[in-house]
């Protein structure tokens, strides 16, 4: 039997433990602290000075919980810069581009596609993330699909089959059929490969009915759902979601009234990709409504070639703060409670005794300089455990 191992990191100047009953107020922050982590999960938290068999000196800099980047696309070829500097020149984003990633993609041999994905999540480790959703969505055919997320899950327990993306030019005319080839024959191939199933709700994806189809085929073969909604206009998205019980609802830049308050009265986590909306110049969401109305909300990443290919959660936050009215508290539980909420996750996002241990280390004293000096790379060093599902 192996003898446990245990690590602390030591002279913390900021601790944010998002505990409550552990620090001050809602981070429940604690100030020269420590945590000792042993065979990956937190075992102690509490004043500086306590010992273990390796150490590691913060030197008086803030330490949080890793990122929970609830919202990914990773696995995909292919470039579309020029498709951003279109848009940046006055084109709108209508989300036709995801047929150019699709057949890049398709195009790709199945090692090229696996060491991009390592690629991305190495930057993303190194940007902060220890926990992290990917999603299909460029394969949109059955072999494709289903090697997608066989890929996904080599780096990841959160997968997603995402056959509902968009539809494929070879369907053109006939999505009612499209949608029946996702919910039958590429769902039982995706199906072992994946934890959760997803649809794009959206004008000029797919309407109200079809997402409502793929959504009950996903929870029939017993996957956890999610719906991309309310992205480029007010629709049926936040309320199909919140119908259907799905984990979260992700875009959600615009929403009226009637949709706040739905979230409000849910469990399903509006999830705000921001960096999106910078990407396509649509306007942010107003993310101070949705928290006054006592809806649980996550940010996410959303990295894709077209719409957000950043996987900088760091980015992320400095953006909520300065466009979403959102407080730099809100905005770091965003990325740790509220994407472990999009996850159904109780062990990550925290900094609890018998949680993952999963933590950074800023070159900062404070994590308020993560919206304060945007831009600068603040991660010193991430704590597990993106390198260990990769």
């Amino acid at each position: 039997m192996a003898l446990a191992h245990s690590i602390v990191i030591d002279n913390i100047g900021s601790l944010i433990t998002n505990d409550p009953t552990i620090g001050e107020g809602p981070l429940g922050i604690l100030t020269d602290a420590c945590v000792v982590v042993t065979d990956g999960e937190v075992e102690f938290v509490g004043a500086a000075g306590a010992t273990a068999d390796d150490h590691i000196d913060a030197e008086g800099a803030c330490v949080l919980p890793g990122f929970v980047d609830s919202h990914t696309h990773l696995v995909f070829a292919g470039d579309r810069s020029e498709e951003f500097t279109t848009r940046m020149a006055g084109q709108p984003y209508d989300g036709g581009g995801i047929r150019v990633t699709t057949d890049a993609t398709r195009a790709t041999e199945t090692s090229e596609l696996d060491r991009l994905v390592r690629l991305r999540l190495h930057e993303a480790h190194r940007a902060g993330t220890t926990t992290i959703e990917i999603k299909s969505g460029y394969g949109l055919n059955v072999a494709d699909e289903a090697r997608s997320l066989e890929i996904a899950k080599r780096h990841t327990s959160e997968t997603t089959f995402l056959g509902a993306h968009l539809l494929p030019s070879d369907y053109e005319g006939r999505a009612d059929d499209y949608i029946d080839l996702v919910c039958n024959e590429m769902l039982s191939a995706s199906r072992p490969h994946a934890k959760w199933i997803d649809a794009f709700c959206e004008t000029g994806a797919f309407d109200e009915d079809q997402s409502r189809a793929v959504l009950e085929a996903g929870k029939a073969a017993g996957l956890g759902l999610r719906l991309h909604g309310n992205q480029l206009g007010t629709g049926p998205g936040v309320q199909l979601a919140v119908e259907c019980g799905c984990a979260s609802v992700d875009h959600c830049t615009h929403l009226t009234d009637a949709d706040i308050e739905a979230l409000a009265g849910s469990d399903t986590v509006a999830t705000f990709l921001p960096a999106a909306d910078f990407s396509t110049r649509q306007p942010y969401p107003d993310a101070r409504r949705v928290i006054d109305a006592g809806a649980t909300v996550a940010i996410a990443s959303n990295c894709n070639p077209g719409s957000s290919y950043t996987t900088s959660m760091s980015f992320c936050i400095a953006i909520a703060v300065r466009e979403m009215h959102m407080t730099i508290d809100e905005a770091i539980q965003a990325v740790t409670t509220g994407g472990a909420a999009a996850l159904r996750r109780n062990d990550v996002g925290h900094l609890s005794p018998g949680a993952a241990g999963h933590l950074v280390i800023l070159d900062a004293p404070s994590h308020h300089h993560l919206a304060y000096r945007p831009g600068v790379p603040l991660i010193h060093h991430t704590i597990g455990p993106l390198g260990s599902e990769v």
